[in-house]
């Protein structure tokens, strides 16, 4: 009967492990604000943006991660918040593309 019961509670366990970590996680995303981070320190060692342009740059890369935080909190990243999350990571991404071809530069 033990041996049973602990058949049982291992099963469980391991087929309960993905189904937890899977909708939480976000790979793409993760991907993504890590590439725009590059972007954003290739701009300034190129001299493309200004300190000030990469500290707005930055900031926006901050609120976006703190969003993601947020809706991990709960377990669950939710198709509607991963849609949101990508529109916001596009809108960083044409921040970026426009700061650092706008002609300023340190």
């Amino acid at each position: 009967m033990m041996g049973r019961t602990l058949l049982v509670a291992m099963l469980a366990t391991a087929s309960a492990a993905p189904v937890l970590a899977g909708p939480n996680e976000t790979p793409g995303i993760d991907r993504r604000e890590q590439r725009q981070e590059e972007r954003i320190q290739d701009g300034v060692r190129s001299g493309a943006l200004t300190p000030r342009e990469a500290a707005k740059l930055e900031a926006e890369q901050a609120r976006i991660r703190a969003k993601e935080q947020a809706m991990k909190a709960d377990g669950v990243v939710t198709r509607g918040e991963r849609k949101e999350l990508q529109r916001d990571l596009n809108r960083s991404s044409r921040h970026i593309a426009r700061e650092k071809h706008d002609k300023q530069g340190r």
